[in-house]
């Protein structure tokens, strides 16, 4: 099989291009929204513990801020590079807009893997990240959070090291998915997964799917895990899981809570005493009803998309399906809801994060969940009338939608004039 690396960024932009022709985007904006506002490379030298210095490549991409302060998350990732970011911090852009949310995009990276790290340089790392972007980011500037390979005990690292080289300030909204005890919010562990269950729910009843429906998940990380467990509480059956070693096949169903057991024993869901082992491209060809990309991007491809056998592909992962196989699985009438919408549960719970960190007042989960589920639905189904209205893809509609948003915003401005 070929493999041809894609560039996410020229994906990103075709993806802008198809919608930008077809709703009669506003041509300055459409060009100004053709390259971030703000790339940032910094070099981290970072003291390992056995005494030498190694040096790190960091970046940080604020992509437009139209609509407000840039958010996005900081990903430790030994693939990381520019492109990668910079597509990142444009889905950033668009999904804010797709939920509504009064944010913009950014992303920052770190190319490294952070599994060889003790977790000693680990706070060394992040603390480094922080210090070198300082009087980038803040609540009111670029708001950072967790992504591939962070969490939140990193964002306290981080938010603690701001926080020290801002005097001593109590700044706790300058980045989101931080542990409860310093400003975290309820839900924002599995927000972006519930976020994909909400959307899951309203496309089953546009497919009319019965109870039972069969659901492949391809990553197995917190959103995979999560949005698994979440619907097989709804009643689908979750057949197969996968993570970076492989994946496990079940046709009657998988008891993820023992898939978890498993996993955090061996390191890998594989070899699972109660499921077949297969590979991964395997998990994306299995006949379902929604298969659900949930690890990296790039993993559907012109190379593999004509043996996709679902229904319905749910991406939780972003950029998860390229533009060629975009139009493959248009072709073949497979439903693909775009990473836009369907992740982006995470950055609305970011959102109410930093809102309440603002009050300096916290809700509870069920005020948390009370919020979110409206946003996803009714995005949801503004993104569907955008596809009846315009005749074409999910994707397409939902960067029409949001890209009509952030053009007014821009416009409003004045910012595409000058």
């Amino acid at each position: 099989m070929s493999m041809t690396k894609v560039n996410p960024f020229q994906s990103a932009l075709q993806q802008l291009d198809k919608a930008a022709k077809l709703m009669g985007l506003d041509k300055t904006v459409h060009e100004r929204l053709k390259q971030p506002k703000r790339e940032i490379h910094f070099s981290l030298p970072i003291r390992m513990d056995n005494g030498a210095v190694k040096v790190f490549s960091g970046y940080r991409v604020q992509y437009d801020n139209s609509r407000g302060p840039n958010k996005g998350g900081i990903r430790f990732h030994p693939d990381t590079d520019i492109n990668e970011v910079k597509a990142l911090s444009f889905w950033m852009t668009f999904k804010c807009a797709t939920v509504g949310i009064p944010l913009g995009g950014g992303k920052g990276g770190v190319t490294v893997n952070p599994k060889k790290l003790s977790e000693r340089e680990l706070e060394r790392l992040s603390r480094a990240f922080m210090r070198a972007l300082s009087n980038d980011v803040g609540p009111d500037k670029d708001v950072p959070a967790p992504d591939v390979y962070t969490n939140p005990k990193i964002m306290a690292w981080m938010s603690d090291e701001y926080n020290t080289l801002h005097g001593g300030r109590q700044l706790p909204g300058m980045i989101t998915g931080k542990p409860l005890a310093v400003g975290g919010s309820e839900g924002r562990g599995y927000s972006t997964a519930q976020g994909g269950v909400y959307v899951v729910l309203e496309l089953a009843k546009k497919l009319k799917l019965k109870k039972g429906a069969k659901v492949a998940i391809q990553g197995f990380g917190n959103a995979g895990s999560y949005m698994g467990k979440i619907l097989a509480k709804k009643g689908y059956k979750i057949i197969a899981v996968s993570d970076s070693k492989g994946g496990i096949l079940n046709e009657q169903g998988l008891d993820l809570a023992a898939v978890e057991k498993h996993k955090a024993a061996t390191g890998s869901v594989i070899n699972y005493a109660k499921a077949k082992t297969i590979t991964n491209e395997q998990v994306l060809a299995l006949e379902c009803d929604i298969l659900v990309p949930a690890a990296l991007e790039n993993v559907i491809t012109k190379d593999n998309a004509r043996n996709i056998n679902a229904k319905a592909v749910v991406e939780l992962a972003n950029g998860p399906t390229t533009p060629e196989a975009d139009e493959i699985l248009i072709k073949r009438n497979i439903v693909v809801v775009p990473d836009i919408l369907s992740n982006a549960g995470g950055v609305t719970v970011s959102y109410f994060e930093q809102v309440q960190n603002a009050y300096n007042y916290y809700w509870t989960e069920k005020e948390v969940l009370a919020k979110l589920e409206p946003i996803m639905i009714d995005s949801f189904n503004a993104v569907w009338a955008a596809k009846v209205k315009y005749n074409c893809d999910m994707r397409t509609a939902a960067y029409i939608h949001s890209a009509r948003r952030i053009e007014q915003a821009m416009l409003a401005k004045g910012i595409a004039n000058g």
